[in-house]
Parts: structure tokens; sequence; C-alpha cells
């Protein structure tokens, strides 16, 4: 009530100026019957108060929304009046609603997300601890290669979550540049060797020019480390090759990670990049975690690449990063030392 007299505060003022001042006029008019005067003052009090009553009454909803405090937050979508002030304050208010809801709800989901995957790691991470406290304590010599494995194991663990902290701030981590793909192809496949070595799997990066596409070189090596991890991991013991090739098609510049592994079934290809998904080949492979193609296709929609998987099983997978280059580099020039240690 306060409040809505406060607000019409300039209305009454107004009106009640104008009565008095119809007064002044009929009597500097010339008239003396003062009772034509009062009334006509008295039916427009009247006529201000019938305004004010309805007025409030239409509008009563409107200014308790805007002094009582709610008791629970779906009070305020409730309806507050007919009149547009109050129609479009309840449409502000539903608007700002559902949009805490939705900030809520992925907020809700991010966390959940994050929960799981700190749950899945953390149980995997506790895998290689494991082996290496029983290496130490056999009393024979140690097998360094053995711990070098589960320190490998831990470090791509320890990146995958470090990645998935730092995707949430991407724009505050985030440089371009040009970035050479035979470069990039070349210093994966050495950080890999002994994964290579490990899993009976061979590397092969295929001849041609190099081509260069503008990304964030650490973001970009980091998605792409991810498909090639996943095709050796998926090829082990097959003795066959992985291959990494690039070329370009119009204003598109294509890099493609391609194994000859177990493959993934056609009932969980659609499935692949959602979060914690491991499909079939997570009940043959047990650390699968379902986060690394998921934080490729996270990547790939900040980095503006498009991503295409074509699999069958038993024969290989074919990971493809797709870029829209229209002022890429393409190098004609022969490029010196292209060998890879072994």
């Amino acid at each position: 009530m306060k409040l809505f007299f406060k607000d019409h505060s300039g209305v009454i003022f107004l009106h009640i100026v104008m009565l008095f001042s119809v007064l002044i006029i009929y009597r500097m008019a010339g008239f003396r019957d003062m009772k034509v005067s009062f009334y006509t003052v008295f039916f427009g009090l009247c006529l201000l108060g019938g305004y004010l009553v309805f007025r409030y009454a239409g509008m009563k909803g409107y200014y308790a929304r805007l002094t009582d405090p709610l008791a629970a937050l779906d009070e305020s979508i409730s309806a507050t009046g007919f009149y547009p002030m109050a129609e479009a304050l309840d449409q502000l208010l539903l608007n700002q609603y559902q949009l805490y809801e939705n900030k809520l709800a992925q907020w809700e989901k991010d966390k959940n997300e994050h929960l799981i995957f700190m749950n899945q790691w953390v149980h995997q991470m506790k895998t290689p601890l494991s082996v290496i406290e029983l290496l130490l304590q056999d009393d024979d010599e140690v097998s360094r290669e053995s711990i070098r494995e589960e320190t490998d194991r831990i470090h791509n663990g320890l990146e995958t979550v470090l990645y998935n902290a730092r995707l949430k701030s991407f724009e505050h981590d985030f440089h371009a540049e040009p970035v050479s793909l035979w470069e990039l192809a070349v210093k994966l496949v050495q950080e890999n060797k002994r994964l290579f070595i490990r899993n009976e799997v061979y590397p092969e990066i295929a001849e041609g020019a190099d081509l260069f596409v503008h990304s964030d070189k650490k973001w970009l090596e980091f998605a792409v480390s991810q498909i090639l991890i996943n095709s050796i991991k998926y090829s082990k013991g097959t003795n066959q090759q992985v291959t990494i090739s690039f070329w370009q098609e119009g204003e598109t510049v294509i890099l493609e990670v391609k194994d000859r592994g177990h493959g993934i079934p056609a009932s969980d290809i659609e499935r692949v990049f959602q979060p914690f998904f491991t499909g079939e080949n997570g009940r043959r492979f047990p650390e699968s975690t379902g986060m690394g193609l998921y934080l490729v296709s996270e990547i790939s929609m900040k980095l503006q690449f498009q991503l295409e998987l074509e699999s069958e099983e038993g024969k290989g997978t074919a990971v493809r990063f797709l870029f829209n280059e229209p002022n890429s580099i393409l190098q004609d020039c022969k490029t010196p030392e292209r060998n890879i240690d072994s």
C-alpha cells in the first residue's frame, strides 16, 4: 500500500492541483454559487478515489511482489495483475526464471559429469600405482620398462584431466597460429613411440605436401593425440599400421588418423562422442574412460573444425579433422629430413 501511494503521488498531486485550479477559474469567471464549485471538486475527488481503488485492486499482486520477500522461488512466476505493467513484469520474471533454471541445469550437468569423470579417473590411476608398488616390492630387479609403461598411463590420465579442466575457460587459453600438420604428426608419433612398440603397432605418416591450418597448436595436438592413442590402443597386437595423412580438397584441409584395428560396432558409432560412453570396446579394454572422444568433439566446436568418423568392426577406424581454410598455406617445396626415429 505504501509503495502504491508513493508510485501514484504525482498523479494525486496533479489531480488536486487541477481541482483547485477549477475553483479559482470559477471564482475569476464570476460564479458566486460555491455549491456548484464544491460539487465539481467533490465529483473529481470521487473519480480519483475510484480510479485509485480500481488501480490498486488490479495491481495489488504487482506491488506485493515488489515489497514482500519470496517464500519460494516458484512464487516469482505467479501472475501479479492484468495491467500492461504487471503483465510485462510477469513476462520478465518468467524469462529470468527459465534462464536461471537452464543455467542451473547446465551447472548440475557439468558438476555430475565432473564427479563421474574424477571418480573414473581416480579408479584408473589406482591401477598403475598398484602395479608400480608391486614391482618395487619384488625381490627381482625392477623392470624399468614396466614402470615406464605405468607412468605413461598416469601421464596420459593427468593430461586428460588437465585439458578437461581448461576446457571450461577455453577463451582464456586460446592462441591461434599457423600449425604445420607434418610437424604435428611427427611430434605425436615421437611422443607415443613407446606406446606403438608396446602395442606392436607401427606408425606411418603419408607422404605429401606439408599443409598448415590456422588453429591453436596446443589444443589441436591434444585432440589429435587422443585419436592417435585410441587408434594404437584398439589396434593392440595386430602388427598393423596407424596412418596419419593430410590433404587438401578445395578450401578444406583434411587430417586423417586411420588404423586397421578392432573397429567400432555399428551400434556404437552414433554414441562414441558422448561423455563416458565406452561401448563394446570398453568391455574389451577396461582402461577406457569414454572421455577422450568427448573432449575431442568439444574441442572441435571450440576450434571450429568438423569431425568425421568411419569404422567397420574387425577392419579398423578412420577419424578425419576437416578445416575450412580459404587462406591455408600449401607448401609444394620438399621438406628435408622427414625421418622418424624408431
